[in-house]
This record gives C-alpha cells, structure tokens and sequence, in this order.
C-alpha cells in the first residue's frame, strides 16, 4: 500500500474510531479483559507494558486492573526524543520518576499495542510516527522470538482484508479487538 493509501486509511480508520459512543467503549472493554481471559492472558507474576489511550483508542484499563490483580509488572511507554521518535517502557510505579530509567524491552513478556488498522495475518497500521516499530526493531533480527510478545488492542471495526508491511514494520503476534483474536495467538485457543 502507497504511503498516501496508508494517510488515507489512517484518517478514516481513526475517525470511525472517535466515533464509537461512550457505552460501545465501554463494552468492547469488558469484552476485551474476557477475549484476553480465554488466552490466559496476562499471566500471574507477567511483566507487561500497556499504553495510555489517546485519539480514541480502545482502552486498556480494565486489562490493566486485571493484570495488577494477577501481580504483574506493568510498564508506560514515555517518549524520550521526539525527532528521533524514541521511546522508553517505564515501569508505571516509576512513571514520574526522572531520570526515567532505561527497562529494556528484551525482558517483557507481553506489550500491549494500539493500532489504528490491522488484518488477520498479525500486520498493523500505527498512528505513523513509528514508534513501537523502532523500539522494538530488534524483534524482525530474530527467526524464532518468545519474548515479548506484541498484542495489538483494538476494535473490530479497525480490521481490514489486508495490510502490506512496510519494511520497518514489526509483526504484531496477535491482535485482540472485542470480538475475536487474531494472528499467531488465535492458535492458543485450539
């Protein structure tokens, strides 16, 4: 897909998105903590990093909620370099902290990922500031990763038939949306 394809899929995706009413929000949210129940996710004792909802993005609260009750260790992201589109995962008992600390990404079990667009094969269009595909660029260099996964959170009405990656673009291993699971992850419910 042409970058000007991509513009114009992100601007309708992410208006459909702003327009999903307060109790549609509210209920894919709840149906969100159970899609991710049925995947036994996250795990007790999981180091897992989420994200602060924005711009209409489902919200990942109630997971979150879930998560502490299952004593996980949950982390932020924290934009370090805006020209350089860097980012850190900070533990959220450390998010105001400064200096913010640097928790490498290597040792999450699980990143909660929001996305504007996905398709059935783990594929995601991001907001375009490329964010989480630098952060976690490391990932493409392995044939065989555990660790961390990359769970796309989203709404089902955010799926499309298909997505060309990028060459930047990490593989999400699933996507969760309200409804369904999606990617690699689908598998764990066989």
């Amino acid at each position: 897909m042409a970058d000007d394809g991509r513009a114009a899929l992100r601007r309708e995706l992410r208006a459909a998105r702003r327009a999903v009413d307060e109790t549609a929000r509210a209920a894919a949210a709840v149906a969100l903590v159970a899609q991710l129940a049925r995947l036994g996710l996250p795990r007790p004792g999981a180091r897992i990093a989420a994200y602060l909802p924005l711009d209409g993005e489902i919200d990942p609260s109630a997971v979150l909620a879930r998560a502490r009750a299952r004593r996980c260790a949950i982390h932020l992201p924290v934009i370090t370099d805006w020209r350089s589109r860097r980012m850190r995962l900070v533990p959220e008992a450390e998010l105001f902290r400064r200096p913010v600390p640097d928790d490498s990404a290597r040792w999450l079990d699980l990143v909660l990922v929001p996305l504007v667009a996905f398709d059935a094969g783990g594929n995601r269009l991001g907001m375009g500031a490329g964010f989480y595909d630098r952060h976690f660029a490391f990932l493409r260099a392995r044939r065989a990763w555990r660790r961390p996964r990359l769970l796309g959170l989203g709404f089902e009405l955010q799926r499309v038939t298909a997505l060309a990656p990028a060459p930047h673009d990490v593989p999400l291993w699933g996507v969760v949306t309200e409804r369904a699971v999606y990617g690699a992850a689908a598998r764990c419910l066989d």
